[in-house]
């Protein structure tokens, strides 16, 4: 029997969406299947580029119909963005392959900066590129200041005819062998300052368009490119000003949520594998999985995805009600990049180290995975910038809730309008959030979120009495320690909120606990040793201290969940 909190291709019914979305899921989630293992491993192996997968969304309209808002969809009712239905779409390619994902993943970003202007032809010119299955590409970074929109070095020179010509050069650019729009940053030569700034539409095909290389040795093609002198028709520019520099990092906001269901796909389709491989294994006259440390690291393994699952789910739907009077999303949305990718990391990790050799394999997709899975947590920002963003947040979030009206799952057949009108990228520090306790409170009789509650509320007498001063406040390996603390608050808060909409089950939940106890006190330790913890910090920190709450007929329970999982998907051949 299939486990119904894992994505499995044999059973997958998206019955919850409308019937073009779930139509379109499951085609895509049957090419892969028709395709086979052996091509799906050969292209990745051969750093083909995806021309028959391109061909496959053209055909089905599936970028169209998945990217175009409503506002630009004409008179298609079924084109919308609709962040469920992205969710979706991000787990399939991620659990086939990171490429897959990563085209599409481009095309989202290039197409922020265009659904956030005003520019309505460039916005047209958009609906009809994606209907023609072209891709697209956001041309921010650089190779000499990565994403440090403030030094950009793509000069736009007027041409005294309401235009400009672009000279300069983009690094790390997804896409950028074959977009038909690329959204480019740049900064005016006669303007200083942020009035300076401008976002412009550039065609890949153009002759002053000089793609220089793939930088990356993948199918993935993500490139360098250099403008010459480049012609910018005033009807090619999207935003400029403040506008611009707030365009990018909104566009940042919307496409980074999609890290984290991408590295749950990774997840399953490697669980599958290394569950199967461990159980019918033998060493030493007994099954691989009747090892008490195996039967551990795959069930830590399988909580932990389980938890990714439940924190991306209940982040959606914050993303859908969100509005300039609720911007919970821009805690949620950088944790959803630092942190559930960063328990992808684990999950691999945990079951590699019980399939060890097998792991590198070239016929398995574990092989593959243990690779991709690397690169998600360094897309977007790093681990350590979305850190730092999430403890912006973290006053308000601990010690000053505010009054909400509950937030329903979002499953509905909704266009997610806001997200292309989030307006200034600033006053982070101003957002409110509604009592974390209460998704707690709903939990109490589980022993290990009980205890995790204690060390939850141990962060906000820290936060009251022993937080960093301002001379600490500089230190931000000593913030980053913090952080990590803060942000297993939330990830717990959602993971509950989700278990509670949707009746998960209480042992799988209290083993995941015991996990997330373990993770808080070895954070503790680590702030205990930072070069700058003062004494009452380094207390603090060892009280924090908390050993899980041991069942050993409840983690039983969870092991068969998790040893029913072999055989129960293997990709056709």
């Amino acid at each position: 029997m299939a486990d119904p909190l894992l994505f499995n291709p044999r059973t997958y019914d998206p019955a919850h969406f409308d019937p073009e979305t779930r139509r379109l899921l499951r085609a895509t989630v049957d090419w892969f299947e028709t395709r086979g293992k052996r091509k799906l491993i050969e292209d990745y192996r051969s750093r083909a580029w995806l021309s028959d997968f391109l061909a496959f969304s053209t055909k089905e309209g599936l970028f169209a119909t998945f990217l175009t808002p409503a506002a630009a969809a004409g008179d298609s009712a079924d084109k919308r963005w609709d962040t469920a239905r992205i969710a979706a779409l991000n787990e399939i390619f991620g659990f086939y392959g990171l490429d897959y994902w990563y085209a599409w993943q481009v095309t989202i970003l290039g197409l922020g900066p265009v659904w956030q202007s005003d520019n309505a032809a460039a916005r047209d010119r958009a609906a009809e590129l994606l209907e023609q299955g072209e891709v697209f590409a956001f041309g921010l970074s650089e190779k000499t200041h990565g994403a440090d929109i403030y030094s950009t070095d793509m000069l736009l020179e007027p041409d005294g005819e309401g235009g400009f010509r672009a000279t300069g050069s983009k690094y790390y650019i997804g896409n950028g062998n074959a977009a038909g729009l690329v959204s480019v940053f740049g900064r005016r030569t006669d303007v200083e300052g942020p009035e300076g700034y401008v976002f412009f539409a550039a065609d890949s095909r153009h002759e002053a368009y000089h793609l220089v290389k793939n930088v990356v040795d993948s199918s993935k093609y993500v490139s360098e490119f250099r403008l010459e002198n480049y012609p910018v028709a005033a009807a090619d520019v999207l935003h400029t000003g403040q506008a611009a520099f707030d365009a990018a990092l909104n566009t940042v906001n919307v496409g980074k949520f999609n890290l984290c269901t991408a590295s749950i796909g990774i997840c399953e389709h490697a669980m599958y594998e290394a569950v199967t491989h461990a159980h019918n294994r033998v060493l030493y006259g007994r099954p691989v999985t009747a090892f008490p440390h195996v039967r551990r690291e795959l069930t830590d393994a399988y909580v932990r995805l389980v938890g990714m699952k439940l924190f991306s789910d209940r982040a959606v739907d914050y993303f859908r009600t969100a509005g300039p009077d609720d911007r919970r999303y821009l805690l949620f949305n950088p944790m959803t990049k630092m942190k559930v990718t960063t328990e992808g990391e684990k999950v691999i990790d945990l079951m590699w180290d019980v399939i060890a050799a097998k792991g590198f394999e070239k016929d398995t997709y574990f092989a593959q995975a243990a690779s991709e899975i690397r690169g998600l947590p360094k897309l977007e920002g790093t681990v350590h910038v979305n850190l730092a963003l999430i403890l912006k947040f973290m006053g308000n979030h601990l010690l000053n809730p505010a009054e909400y009206a509950p937030v329903p799952t979002r499953l509905d057949a909704a266009d997610d309008a806001f997200l292309f009108r989030q307006g200034p990228a600033r006053g982070l520090s101003a957002v409110r959030f509604h009592d974390w306790r209460t998704a707690y409170d709903g939990y109490a009789h589980l022993p290990n979120v009980a205890r995790f509650r204690e060390q939850a509320d141990a962060l906000c007498a820290f936060v009251t009495t022993a937080a960093p001063d301002k001379e600490q406040s500089r230190d931000l390996d000593l913030l980053l320690a913090v952080g990590q603390l803060f942000a297993l608050v939330v990830h717990g808060q959602l993971i509950l909120e989700q278990a509670a909409l949707t009746g998960t089950e209480e042992d799988v939940l209290d083993e995941l606990f015991a996990v997330l106890v373990r993770d808080y006190s070895a954070h503790a330790v680590e702030l205990h040793g930072k070069d700058s913890a003062t004494e009452e910090q380094q207390a603090w920190a060892l009280g924090a201290v908390r050993r899980p709450v041991v069942d050993a007929a409840r983690s039983a329970r969870v092991w068969e969940r998790v040893e029913a999982l072999s055989g129960a998907y293997e990709m056709a051949p």
